[in-house]
């Protein structure tokens, strides 16, 4: 793509009428929202860019579901895009994790290379050319036969690299049809990643400083359907 290049997204009426969103929060810098699952960040921003002058700063996956924060003014974009540089945006993921843990905690660290041709990523315990340092921090919160609920904390954000790393390892987030259990998913008939982006905090300054001491809570949560 490149400047000037106009980009259509195609929808049916049943997902023009579905509710995908929830506003969490809104004043005139900032917009929050709650997405559902199944919608993509930029079929969100669409639909949010003229009533609220969003402007987009981080995104989601589009099987990913919970909070997501849109700039509205030029201050607090760049703002926010320095908060996220800097690593001042606290996100906290709740998933459902396969396979049993040993550890209840850790803090692992490993490499990501991403593979724009393949549309994935691939994590490597040790530096390989193209590859970048990723960090993710884990703690049960709940063991079930084979799954977990597990929060999860991005000490750094690379695509995929919650799903990725998890996976690497040895704890696919159910459902993940990409890096995930195969046989697991189909015998738990799930086929979306169960991946909530459950709380999200900041540490700004200037005309977002309010926010600082703040948390902001999905009202989704990290389940197997029917249950």
């Amino acid at each position: 793509m490149s400047a000037g290049d106009e980009v259509v997204y195609y929808t049916t009426r049943r997902e023009e009428e579905k509710q995908f969103y929830e506003v969490v929060y809104a004043d005139e810098h900032i917009l929050i929202l709650d997405k559902a699952a199944g919608v993509s960040s930029e079929a969100l921003f669409a639909a949010v860019r003229e009533a609220y002058g969003a402007r987009f700063i981080h995104r989601l996956d589009r099987n990913t579901s919970g909070l997501i924060a849109f700039a509205r003014t030029d201050q607090a974009e760049e703002v926010l895009l320095s908060a996220f540089r800097r690593r001042q945006v606290c996100k906290i993921y709740h998933a459902l994790c396969f396979h049993p843990f040993v550890l209840s905690h850790a803090c692992e660290r490993a490499y990501l290379r991403k593979d724009e041709r393949a549309a994935r990523v691939f994590i490597t315990a040790n530096a390989v050319p193209g590859a970048d340092p990723i960090e993710t921090e884990y703690t049960v919160l709940e063991k079930m036969d084979e799954y977990s609920l597990v929060e999860i904390r991005l000490h750094s954000g690379k695509t995929h690299q919650i799903r990725a790393h998890m996976a690497f390892l040895g704890h696919p987030i159910a459902g993940d049809e990409k890096y995930g259990d195969e046989a697991l998913n189909r015998l738990y008939r799930v086929k979306r990643q169960i991946l909530v982006a459950k709380r999200l905090s900041f540490a700004c300054t200037g005309c977002l400083a309010e926010l600082n001491g703040r948390e902001f809570v999905s009202s989704f949560s990290a389940k197997m359907p029917g249950s």
